[in-house]
């Protein structure tokens, strides 16, 4: 078992026993410690401590009070640091229906107390009121999306760069690890963090005299905050500049007004490279929660402790989806070597019984793809490599992953590795020139079929309307089908009793409730009683979200339909559910007054004639104009 000194000191006493007289850098965590490569509090902290610098760690202090747990550490020599969470809070804590979610999945015993809203805020205005001449440096998913003027769906309103209302004095954005380090060499030569304007992969808030070389041609001036305020068109238009340069290798500047001041976006450094990205999962990490848990479960740790990051960045650009936001569509994968090293590490915790969970990442099976050609990728502007449709010049040769799979399956003490992230079948589907990609992609489905999944394969075609996959970027739904006929041939074949498990998500930017009754009748037809699905919650930085606010696609600026009132959500989330008993009435009543019969019969077969009694006047009126008219009446969405 680790001792207490080999993780990041917590307390006065546990820096006490390293025999330090000062520490370097205070992050303060919205989440429980867990000392573990899958948590970012932890990443960054080992990557402090790897260059020198002495890193405490005060994991979700009390808020509450007399701050004590803001001052038990005292000043730190550089700057305190702000990781608000690997999830961000709001996400974390409520339903897309705004309602409380059964547990905080970074909190022992998935407590809700342990954390704030908007954590990132909250800890900077306490410090910021305790040590006002300590810079605060913010980071991580919560900070990261907010870096500009973004929606917030729980507020219901548009909020500026969260600079503005925090009071911190930079934001590193995105995978922080070199920006991290670059900051604290900077700090510790002397130079003061109000100084450091033009670093790479922050955000700073500056006065048009400050902004270092002033504006230029090259930047990219957004609207302003308010001008946002006024226009949800010019919000929209903000919205792609600043998806485009979130993926793009060599990305120009951002900057918007707000309140008389500049918001600076400088270009994020180049994506990491086989050997950072080995570097980052090498350091001495326990794997543990820090022993001030002792009995109790931390959700999220049980979830990945036998799992194994295998690379980073995401090419999918799905429409709702955060990733490429954070993290880039570049993929950066680690070395065979150091996967498998961390696997050993795996094997010799007491408690593991020869099952990984998951070698995966943000997609299962994007390991070791990239352009074949990297000037095209250096002039590429597409937020997607694979929609809306896969770029000829990605490379999808599965091998290297195969390769992976089996040298981890070799090791004494594995019996399985299983497969836990998404898998992109449209990778697995694609033809592409090279006839050797394509056989190792037929190899890959096999491997992956027979030999990593644990009776229930994730995968996520979202929705079965090829007009909102397109909104999602997500490919047709002829592909699932497609890849669901293999999947059962190969078990058939191999005598498995496997199924796959898809994922769905109702009230997306461009469906509709018939949209959602003709995914309950497809669905039905493949002998699918739904589990995985959820309604679509909006987030900072994703197109979906921005579709959802604004009313425009942000990149051909045509308006989209959103289902947004509490109760045309729930009329397009009820058709997950059609084979409950209790949902058939109301559902009935829907269809009818869309002017959908014949989707009742695809439901339930002719035997409808019964539910009519739970008709209401005003429903009768409606249903019987649809069928005259064959349109919806006015209150009723299509």
């Amino acid at each position: 078992m680790p001792l207490l000194t080999d993780f990041l000191p917590t307390t006065k006493k546990e820096i006490e026993l390293r025999g330090w007289d000062y520490v370097d850098i205070i992050i303060f965590s919205a989440d429980a410690y867990v000392d573990h490569p899958s948590f970012g509090a932890a990443v960054i902290g080992r990557t402090l401590e790897a260059q020198g610098y002495r890193v405490a760690i005060v994991p979700q202090p009390d808020w509450h009070g007399d701050y004590r747990d803001f001052k038990k550490l005292g000043v730190p020599r550089l700057f305190f640091a702000i990781a608000p969470g690997c999830m961000d809070s709001m996400v974390n804590k409520y339903t897309a229906n705004r309602r409380l979610r059964s547990e905080d999945a970074y909190s022992p015993d998935g407590q809700h107390n342990c954390r704030p809203e908007y954590p990132t805020i909250v800890y900077t205005k306490i410090l910021k009121q305790l040590f006002p001449d300590t810079p605060v440096i913010l980071g991580g998913i919560e900070a990261s999306l907010r870096r500009l003027t973004h929606y917030d769906y729980w507020q219901e309103k548009l909020q500026k760069c969260i600079l503005c209302d925090s009071g911190a004095d930079m934001i590193i954005y995105g995978m922080g690890e070199r920006a991290v380090t670059e900051l604290a060499k900077r700090v510790a030569e002397g130079t003061p963090v109000k100084d450091i304007r033009n670093m790479p992969q922050t955000v700073v808030l500056c006065s048009k005299e400050d902004i270092p070389d002033g504006l230029t041609s090259d930047d990219i001036l957004l609207h302003s905050h308010e001008e946002c305020l006024a226009s949800k068109r010019a919000q929209a238009e903000n919205f792609k500049h600043i998806e485009e340069q979130s993926n793009r290798i060599h990305a120009q500047r951002i900057i918007q007004e707000v309140d008389s001041m500049y918001t600076v976006v400088n270009a994020p450094y180049p994506t990491m490279t086989t050997e950072e990205l080995d570097r980052s999962h090498s350091y001495p990490y326990t794997r543990q929660p820090h022993p001030k848990y002792k009995g109790k479960r931390i959700p999220a740790f049980d979830m990945i402790k036998f799992s194994v990051n295998i690379h980073r960045g995401c090419f999918g650009g799905c429409a709702f989806c955060t990733i490429s936001a954070h993290q880039g569509k570049f993929i950066t994968s680690r070395s065979k070597e150091s996967i498998i090293r961390e696997v050993k590490e795996i094997i010799k915790q007491p408690d593991f019984k020869g099952y990984l969970s998951d070698l995966g990442g943000p997609s299962a099976n994007m390991y070791n793809m990239k352009g074949l050609n990297s000037k095209a990728c250096e002039a590429c502007r597409r937020p997607s490599c694979v929609s809306p449709a896969i770029c000829p010049n990605l490379n999808t040769d599965h091998s290297k992953l195969i390769e992976i799979y089996r040298s981890v399956d070799d090791l004494p003490g594995i019996k399985k590795s299983f497969i836990g992230s998404g898998v992109r079948y449209d990778l697995l589907l694609h033809h592409a020139k090279d006839p050797k990609s394509n056989e190792a992609a037929k190899a890959y489905t096999h491997e992956l079929i027979t030999n990593h999944v644990s009776g229930r394969l994730k995968v996520a075609p979202e929705h079965t309307s090829d007009n909102v996959l397109r909104l999602m970027r997500k490919p047709p739904f002829k592909q699932f089908r497609e890849f669901k006929r293999i999947f059962d041939r190969i078990c058939r074949e191999e005598g498995l009793r496997q199924q796959i498990i898809p994922y769905f998500i109702s009230s997306h930017p461009g469906c509709r409730a018939e949209d959602m009754a003709e995914l309950a009748v497809v669905t039905k037809g493949l002998d699918f009683h739904l589990e995985q699905v959820q309604d679509f919650t909006p987030t900072p930085m994703t197109v979906a979200t921005e579709t959802w606010y604004t009313g425009y696609d942000p990149y051909t600026m045509e308006k989209v339909f959103s289902a947004k009132t509490p109760q045309e959500k729930l009329d397009q989330r009820q058709f997950f559910f059609w084979y409950k008993p209790e949902q058939r009435p109301h559902i009935e009543r829907t269809l009818r007054s869309m002017g959908r019969p014949d989707l009742i019969e695809a439901l339930y077969g002719k035997q409808t004639a019964r539910y009519d009694r739970n008709l209401t006047p005003k429903d009768k009126h409606r249903t019987n104009n649809a069928r005259k008219t064959g349109k919806p009446h006015r209150n009723e969405h299509r």
